[in-house]
């Protein structure tokens, strides 16, 4: 896949629109974790010394069409030190903008026309801009107006960290070094069977964990008590171990959890066998067996690709015990130059950064969905229109 880079573009003086991803989390007004902003600061920074006079587009949660100031982008303009643009627009803060100049427009999502890929408002968005460049990638598998509407009208480009991601997918999907060990939890089925499929058949391993293994060891019969599964996907997940045994690729399921008689952080952790779950038991964790199996599937893996914690990584330091175990495994072996790691996903993101390995990951993706759904082999709709055909 080629896309149309900003690199060499005559961008002084020009007036561009650029899509960020700005979907960070924020508590009592302060970002608790900058990872997308930090990650955009190539583009924006290339930009800016070329001359270029720099409006960024991005949203911030699910404001439903409507202006809801509790998504209010102010502390994401405040942090980065940018004025930001109470109305996407208004174009009058052109008038005063100077070569180099960026500001930072308010979330896009407050408008019912974004998500809905309105022709008039797209047209509105793009107007007075000589071009768009999207960098969001997390948002590039939405037709919305600022991913696609946008660039059916303005001549359109791939930012750094958008070019970035493609490059190092592409790559681990097309040659990646073997064994290839795929790692995916989560929790439901049902919304991951496309690239469950697409990495069994790419994989020689796949690990599969949290309450997303906890539907499989059910459709085998295991004890599950109280958990968090889905029934109705038995002979889905049936389908899918058949699936991957036809391609070869070795599938490794929890062989026991850690339970507990609440689902709640501050609850006593209990480490059972599928045989020794009762009916009021809740699973939040992987187990120890399971979790020492893990870490030496990782110890012969030389390349592996990582999305979705395998229980509640954010229940430091009880309930993260299987995740951390993943992330320090993964970093330990690509520190030492035995394996090429690609993580994703947001919780996945913030379990490398709570156990302070995130640096040592080969490449850690912006994206989630975006990401599973690349993986997939789907057309993502941002991407695509940006392609040098």
């Amino acid at each position: 896949m080629k896309l149309r880079t900003i690199e060499n573009l005559d961008l002084r003086g020009k007036y561009v629109l650029l899509r960020d991803d700005f979907n960070v989390q924020i508590v009592d007004g302060a970002i608790t974790d900058a990872f997308r902003i930090e990650q955009s600061m190539p583009t924006i920074n290339a930009l800016r010394a070329a001359g270029a006079r720099v409006a960024i587009c991005a949203h911030l949660g699910r404001p439903k069409g409507a202006r809801n100031m509790e998504y209010s982008l102010a502390p994401i303009a405040q942090y980065m030190n940018i004025p930001l643009v109470p109305d996407a627009l208004d174009r009058d803060f052109m008038a005063d903008m100077r070569d180099g100049d960026v500001v930072l427009l308010e979330n896009i999502r407050f408008y019912a026309g974004e998500e809905a890929n309105d022709p008039a408002f797209a047209a509105r968005l793009a107007a007075g801009f000589d071009l768009f460049v999207n960098d969001a990638f997390a948002v590039s598998h939405r037709a919305h107006a600022s991913t696609v509407g946008v660039a059916e009208i303005l001549p359109s480009y791939a930012g750094k960290l958008l070019a970035s991601e493609i490059e190092h997918l592409t790559r681990v999907m097309e040659n990646p070094a073997r064994p290839l060990l795929s790692i995916v939890a989560g929790s439901k089925v049902s919304t991951k069977i496309g690239v469950l499929k697409a990495l069994a058949k790419l994989s020689d391993t796949m690990i599969i964990g949290g309450a997303l293994g906890t539907t499989f060891n059910y459709a085998l019969g295991e004890r599950v008590g109280n958990s968090l599964f889905e029934a109705d996907q038995r002979e889905t997940a049936l389908e899918i171990m058949e699936y991957a045994e036809q391609n070869n690729c070795r599938i490794l399921l929890p062989l026991d959890k850690g339970v507990a008689k609440e689902f709640a952080r501050d609850c006593p952790r209990m480490n059972k066998d599928f045989s020794e779950i009762e009916d009021d038991d809740v699973i939040i964790d992987a187990g120890e067996q399971t979790t020492a199996r893990n870490v030496a599937a990782i110890e012969e893996a030389a390349t592996v690709i990582w999305n979705g914690t395998v229980g509640m990584a954010e229940w430091m330091p009880t309930w993260s015990y299987g995740s951390f175990a993943i992330a320090r495994a993964i970093a330990a072996r690509t520190r030492a130059g035995k394996l090429q790691s690609i993580v994703g996903g947001g919780d996945t993101v913030a379990a490398l950064e709570a156990c302070g390995v995130k640096d040592a990951i080969t490449y850690v993706s912006t994206g989630g969905g975006a990401f599973l759904e690349f993986i997939e082999g789907r057309v993502l709709p941002g991407i695509a229109i940006l392609e040098d055909r």
